[in-house]
Parts: structure tokens; C-alpha cells; sequence
């Protein structure tokens, strides 16, 4: 167990490691930090950091770096997450208040903190299977044809259409609407199927062939994978990071969708904002990285996950601060659009 001076040491060189992106010597700790010991005092704290991994030396005669090691423990002893400016704060929620569908509130939000944190930023779509239904439209869009639109209370819109064998008066597609609409406002996806069961008893009996058809592309439309769409801006900014495994690698595994589900589907725990540092990422391309994740929703429901990946050289308490205020603003623009 490290002593509070060291961790005060520790806490100094990763701040200025990730300012300089120079190797750290004790001349230069005593010289911008006020540590109250003598440079020999903290060569004696350094050596037994880099003894128990927490920093290393990259070069003889050179200074120290934080290790992946040393990166989580100044983040699991972080006592404030930096938080964002009131200028900040305005400039979010005007930016995300603009947004006028969900597929406009997620590219506003990925593009917000790609800007923000000039790291990548990456943004899970709410899931389907944790959504509500808020309003089901049946359009005819030609004489044997309807276009099937489910809304969501999460402002996500699905579209399908429907081939209904035979004409269809508008008399029949209105009652069958009003008795989606009846059955399934406010149902939980995953209840669907239980709601909609005895509908089409409900409907007159030369009817019953386009519920039936209609309830057939509705329960399809919930069974397929939507959690599987995400997003993400800014891979530009890792131009100017020097990556201890090629930038290549990490671009790589940010083109796969399976990989970008990894990163934010598996770093959640008990908290809603995780950080998962280089090594700790599953990924081999991106164990020169480290991903700051936050849940978002609605109230107490999770909906989805968003997140940014960059260096494991990132300044946590700021990036920690920027990735939960973004999150909480999202649930906010959902919850009242």
C-alpha cells in the first residue's frame, strides 16, 4: 500500500506526463509541484513506484512515465471528476436542444465530444429491447401496401412495409391503428407479443388477414439485433497521439462494429461512468488506448452507452467530467422529446 506523498508523487507525474508528453524526472516535480521533500526524498518514492510497476523508464538517464498500472490507480484515487465551465454547460445543452429526431441527437452527441475531448467519441443507439412503444402508424402507400412506422419513447422510428395480398379499405386501417395504439401504448418492447395476442379477435373476421400481416412484420421488427448500431467521430484527433503500437491497429478495430459494442458493452460495472485503461481493453489493437464510458436514459432506465477512446496519455479528470455531462444531457434531450 503506497503512502499518501506517494501518491501525491504519482499524481504529479501523471498530470505532467500527460501535459508534456515528456518522461518525468524529480527536479522537475520539486520545481511545479509543491511536494514539501527534497529531490532525494522523492528519487526514494519514484523507486519504489517504478519497483511495484506503477511508473517505468522508457530510456537510460531518461525520466519516468506512468505505467497502465499507475494510470488506474490515479484514477481509481481520483477525488473529483473536473467539472465542465457554465460556458461549457450552455454550449451543450443549446447544441443537443437543437437536435429534432433521435438519429440528429446521437450525430450532435458523438460530433459534441469528439469536440469536447478531442479524443474519438463513440455512441450506442438506445436499445430497442429497453424502449417503449409510443405510438404505432399504419400508411398506405399503394393499393396493396402499407408502411408500418413504430415510435419509440426514446424517439427511435422503425419502418417496414407490408404487403397486405388484397385491397384494403381505409375504414379497416384506421381501426386496426386505434387497436395497436390502445394495446401498446407505453408497452415495454420485450411485452409486445403478450399485448398483441388476442388482437387479431378483436378485428372483423374479413380483417383478420391484415392483422395478421401487420402483427407478423411488427414482432420481426423487435427480434432483429438494433443494438448493434453505433457510431463514432473524430478518428482525426489520434493523428496527433504517438501510439506505443501502430496507429493502424487502432484504426482497425474501430472500423469493426463488433469491437465498438465490446468497448462499451462490457465496461460498464455497479457505476454508470467506467474507465478501462490500455491493457484492460479486450482488443489487442487498442491496448494502447483507454475508453471513458457513461450510461444514459431516461429517469432510472439505461438505455444505451456512449463513450470516447484515446490514449492511454489522456487527461482523466476532464475527459471523466465531459463524458458524464454529455450523458446526463442526452437522457435530459430523450426524456423530453
Amino acid at each position: 500500500m503506497l503512502d499518501d506523498r506517494k501518491l501525491e508523487v504519482l499524481r504529479a507525474i501523471v498530470e505532467d506526463y500527460v501535459s508534456t508528453n515528456e518522461p518525468v524526472g524529480s527536479k522537475a516535480l520539486v520545481d511545479r509541484h509543491n511536494l514539501g521533500v527534497s529531490s532525494a526524498t522523492i528519487r526514494n518514492d519514484m523507486a519504489v513506484l517504478e519497483e511495484q510497476g506503477y511508473i517505468a523508464q522508457p530510456h537510460t538517464s531518461a525520466g519516468r512515465i506512468p505505467t497502465d498500472k499507475g494510470y488506474r490507480l490515479f484514477v481509481d484515487r481520483l477525488s473529483t471528476v473536473k467539472p465542465l465551465s457554465s460556458a461549457e454547460r450552455r454550449a451543450i445543452e443549446t447544441f443537443l436542444n437543437g437536435a429534432y429526431d433521435l438519429d440528429d441527437v446521437v450525430g450532435r452527441t458523438v460530433r459534441l465530444l469528439a469536440q469536447l475531448t478531442r479524443q474519438v467519441a463513440v455512441v450506442q443507439y438506445p436499445s430497442l429491447t429497453r424502449s417503449s412503444v409510443r405510438h404505432v402508424e399504419l400508411v398506405p402507400v399503394a393499393s396493396r401496401r402499407l408502411l408500418l412506422v413504430l415510435i419509440t419513447n426514446t424517439g427511435r422510428v422503425e419502418q417496414r412495409v407490408i404487403e397486405t395480398y388484397g385491397e384494403v379499405s381505409e375504414e379497416s386501417i384506421g381501426h386496426l391503428r386505434a387497436l395497436l395504439n390502445t394495446c401498446l401504448d407505453g408497452c415495454g418492447l420485450g411485452e409486445v407479443p403478450v399485448a398483441v395476442a388476442d388482437l387479431p379477435e378483436k378485428v372483423a373476421a374479413d380483417d383478420r388477414p391484415l392483422a395478421a400481416a401487420v402483427l407478423s412484420v411488427l414482432l420481426e421488427t423487435l427480434v432483429e439485433k438494433h443494438d448493434e448500431k453505433i457510431v463514432f467521430a473524430g478518428a482525426a484527433n489520434l493523428a496527433a497521439v504517438d501510439f506505443s503500437r501502430s496507429l493502424r491497429d487502432v484504426l482497425e478495430a474501430l472500423e469493426e462494429q463488433v469491437v465498438l459494442m465490446r468497448l462499451l458493452g462490457e465496461t460498464g460495472d455497479s457505476s454508470s461512468l467506467t474507465v478501462r485503461i490500455g491493457t484492460e481493453n479486450p482488443d489487442e489493437g487498442l491496448r494502447s488506448t483507454s475508453v471513458v464510458a457513461a450510461d444514459y436514459g431516461v429517469g432510472d432506465q439505461t438505455l444505451a452507452r456512449l463513450g470516447v477512446l484515446g490514449p492511454t496519455r489522456m487527461d482523466y479528470p476532464s475527459t471523466m467530467g465531459a463524458v458524464r455531462a454529455v450523458a446526463r444531457y442526452v437522457g435530459q434531450i430523450l426524456a423530453g422529446s
